[in-house]
């Protein structure tokens, strides 16, 4: 019997996202159909770095450990929004509210008015 082959995971994050330009800041991520509230749009990938920089996802472990992932999908064009529509669960994207087909996904940066 053959095996069944599970689809490449940034090929599905392509089926509910697209990357393209933004009107907050150079490229964005869109939401290709409607996403549900609390729906996974897809997970956070590259290499763990130990080093800040543009496109790095920081994660901080329950015992307080920092991981930073260097991203290399579509969500690291993610850009900042107040209100966000979305937000990272470890390295997983969720959407906080129904979100139609077009809209720019945005999540909360965590800056403090001094720091934007």
């Amino acid at each position: 019997m053959p095996q069944r082959r599970r689809a490449d995971p940034d090929s599905r994050l392509l089926e509910r996202v697209e990357v393209r330009r933004s009107p907050i800041h150079g490229r964005g991520v869109f939401a290709r159909k409607r996403l549900r509230k609390g729906q996974l749009v897809g997970r956070f990938e590259g290499e763990t770095t130990r080093r800040n920089g543009t496109y790095v996802l920081w994660l901080i472990d329950e015992d307080g450990t920092e991981t930073g992932i260097r991203g290399r999908n579509a969500l690291r064009f993610l850009n900042h929004g107040d209100p966000p529509n979305a937000e990272f669960r470890s390295d997983a994207l969720h959407v906080l509210c129904n979100v139609q087909p077009g809209v720019e996904l945005l999540i909360d940066y965590g800056w403090s008015d001094e720091e934007s």
